[in-house]
């Protein structure tokens, strides 16, 4: 069995200062593109993990792959052991690039071994094995559009957000997500205030509704890496309603009218930067699992 890992994008992003635990409460509206890793699971003797890809390189020596940690955490909940699975994972998103791709990696793959091993879990317990893979742990497990909160693992699923065409572009630099909240930390912090919803949800007052939202971790993300920066200008360029940051970077997003814009925009991009990611891409929940 196999499935899309879809790349997950945070439209805003507003974050206050931590908490006594040290995490930091936020909002953010995210959504699920049509592109991401694909996931393979197999019955097998043990549990392994290939790696393949153009992004294999960073994450063929991890043995510590959140994958592997969440499977095991699906053995420790359903009494099975180790789950004696082979798992194959495609790769295509960039490490480190605020997508959420090594959650989404053990979303997919979570829920292609419930379906393999036929534990009687419910959705409560399987979103609570994905927490091992972090607080994106469960909203990429649904990967469906959401209101997230708290410390993201709040979610308000938002079926209303219509399909969005985006541009995607990663510089090639990674952005360490502990580094960017430190540096975060360090300059004039906001609040994790939720917005009032758009008045209406057609694409374009979607679209200017964001443009009046921020993320809070992309000044300090570019303060750090500069090529953020660069990739933000880059896109602004191509004429995108909006660009911005997803997560804690390093990959920036823009907004288009219609599918046709977005593929000139990215076809710019690759045309004057080589060596970025670019991929040009549908935002939403139909997009996303049409993409399966």
């Amino acid at each position: 069995m196999s499935a899309l890992a879809p790349a997950k994008i945070n439209l805003f992003l507003h974050v206050a200062v931590p908490g006594a635990d040290g995490y930091h409460p936020l909002s953010s509206l995210v959504a699920f593109a049509d592109v991401g890793d694909r996931v393979w699971v197999t019955q097998a003797d043990r549990l392994s993990l290939t790696v393949t890809g153009p992004f294999a390189e960073a994450l063929a020596s991890d043995d510590d792959n959140l994958i592997l940690r969440v499977m095991r955490e699906l053995g420790h909940v359903a009494g099975i052991g180790e789950p004696s699975l082979a798992i194959t994972l495609e790769k295509s998103l960039p490490i480190a690039a605020g997508l959420g791709g090594g959650s989404s990696d053990a979303g997919s793959a979570l829920r292609l071994a419930a379906r393999a091993l036929g534990p009687d879990l419910t959705e409560v317990e399987l979103a609570r094995i994905s927490r091992v893979a972090g607080a994106d742990g469960p909203m990429c497990l649904a990967a469906r559009s959401a209101w997230a909160e708290d410390i993201g693992d709040r979610l308000t699923f938002e079926p209303a957000l219509p399909p969005l065409h985006a541009v995607l572009a990663n510089p090639g630099r990674p952005s360490p997500t502990g580094a960017v909240y430190r540096a975060y930390d360090a300059g004039a912090t906001r609040s994790a205030d939720r917005p009032a919803p758009p008045e209406d949800w057609s694409p374009a007052t979607v679209i200017d509704w964001l443009v009046r939202q921020r993320n809070d971790l992309q000044s300090p993300a570019v303060s750090l890496e500069p090529e953020i920066g660069a990739a933000l200008s880059a896109m602004a360029a191509t004429g995108a309603r909006l660009t911005r940051m997803s997560g804690s970077g390093a990959t920036v997003f823009g907004l288009f009218d219609d599918g046709e814009s977005a593929r000139r925009a990215a076809a710019n991009l690759r045309s004057n930067h080589g060596h970025w990611w670019v991929e040009a891409t549908v935002l939403g929940d139909d997009a996303a699992k049409s993409a399966q």
